[in-house]
């Protein structure tokens, strides 16, 4: 009897590893062909010199892996915006025809120019770190702009202190580094820290306060807020250490009060 337990008990074990194994190697064939998909992508079916007005004789559809010719090229559902267009380079038998070869129209929501607002700007500032909530800000998030700055003393002219103020609330942000919001999708793109610069969505004024506040010795700084929440704050004082002292206790009983009337 005893023989038999450690005969199915070594039955088991190795079907437990072969399924360990099974998967493993199933997970590793899926890493190695993600990335990999295949897709149809319009090609030159000949040698063909720059200057050719395409037509159908010169094209051929070939299949290519998506990761070797990222979004470049030509799909299928293209032919027709291609056919007629003016090649800008030439282009080797069987190679992918790219957009950057042929001249037309650029499409529509490539680059940060499509994502700008009738009337607004982009502006690039340098906003990182923990000014830029630690990183974490993306594009498509909305933000509130708020700047520390140096200024004379009102009530002694040879001091100075520090002042911050609320400059711009509700912000766009169109880019984080060189990461671009898609105009065709509003969703999250992943994590996209490790940026210096952030590109706003401003109107040309909003773009020269910023500017100058920059400018002027002054640190900005970026307060995260939730994109649905179009409320707006209308009476905020500008802050240094005076108002800070007089304010502070104020504050903390509001606060303890709602923490109280929201108990968890």
């Amino acid at each position: 009897m005893k023989n038999k337990w450690i005969l199915a008990v070594a039955l088991l074990m190795a079907g437990l590893a072969f399924w360990l194994n099974w998967n493993y190697l199933k997970k590793q064939r899926e890493d190695l062909l993600m990335g990999h998909q295949v897709v149809k992508v319009i090609a030159a079916k000949r040698d063909l010199p720059a200057l050719t007005v395409l037509t159908l004789d010169d094209l051929i559809l070939n299949d290519v892996f998506l990761s070797a010719v990222g979004q470049n090229v030509f799909k299928e559902e293209d032919l027709d915006s291609l056919l007629g267009k003016k090649l800008l380079y030439p282009v080797r038998r069987n190679d992918p025809i790219l957009w950057t070869q042929v001249d037309m129209p650029r499409r529509r929501g490539t680059g940060l120019s499509g994502n700008i607002e009738r009337g607004k700007r982009a502006l690039s500032l340098a906003i990182s770190g923990a000014p830029g909530v630690a990183g974490m800000v993306q594009p498509n998030d909305h933000v509130d702009i708020m700047g520390t700055f140096s200024f004379p003393s009102p009530t002694n002219p040879t001091q100075v202190e520090s002042v911050t103020l609320m400059l711009l609330q509700n912000v766009t942000v169109l880019a984080t580094g060189s990461q671009i919001a898609e105009a065709t999708d509003r969703g999250r793109r992943g994590n996209s820290g490790g940026y210096s610069t952030i590109t706003f969505s401003v109107t040309p004024m909003e773009a020269e306060i910023l500017v100058f506040a920059q400018q002027t010795r002054g640190q900005l700084y970026l307060s995260l807020r939730n994109p649905n929440d179009r409320n707006a704050e209308t009476e905020i004082p500008s802050v240094n250490f005076d108002y800070i002292e007089s304010i502070l206790q104020q504050l903390n009983e509001q606060r303890q009060r709602e923490i109280r009337s929201n108990p968890l």
